[in-house]
């Protein structure tokens, strides 16, 4: 018999640690072309997080937490991530060479924009979509993937 009591320590463990932990999952991946981490580093980061959500609540919280189907995710970030490697195409570079654009902010000042970020967010979104796709496989006892609603 399947067990349906939630811990309370677990639940509140989580609320507490889901702020930090996607400020330092999207840190990971706007520091990713110039330090360690990256796309692939904060997408791991924001799956730990939907696993703990799991954990603490079940299927049903991951969908409210994370209302979109992991197919949308993982494909998107593809279409992203291939874009980004064939838009260097256009300017006679060669697949995936990085270009950079310097902007001014006006709270951050110059901030330099690197192409690598938009191939790291393709990135970022596969990954988390891989985590969401495989918790909600967990969490569905009987039920096909493709009946993923």
């Amino acid at each position: 018999m399947k067990s349906t009591r939630r811990s309370a320590i677990l639940e509140s463990g989580v609320i507490t640690v889901a702020g930090p932990l996607i400020v330092f999952s999207i840190y990971l991946l706007f520091a990713g072309h110039n330090q360690p981490g990256g796309g692939f580093s904060g997408g791991l980061v924001a799956g730990v997080l939907i696993s703990l959500v799991w954990a603490a609540g079940g299927t049903a919280a991951v969908r409210r937490v994370v209302p979109l189907r992991a197919t949308l995710l993982m494909g998107t970030g593809l279409v992203v991530a291939a874009l980004t490697g064939f838009a260097s195409l256009l300017p006679g570079l060669v697949f995936l060479e990085s270009g950079y654009v310097e902007v001014s902010l006006p709270v951050f000042g110059d901030v330099k924009v690197v192409s690598a970020l938009f191939f790291d967010i393709g990135v970022y979104l596969v990954v988390v979509g891989m985590a969401l796709g495989l918790v909600k496989a967990l969490g569905e006892e009987g039920k096909p993937m493709e009946a993923e609603q």
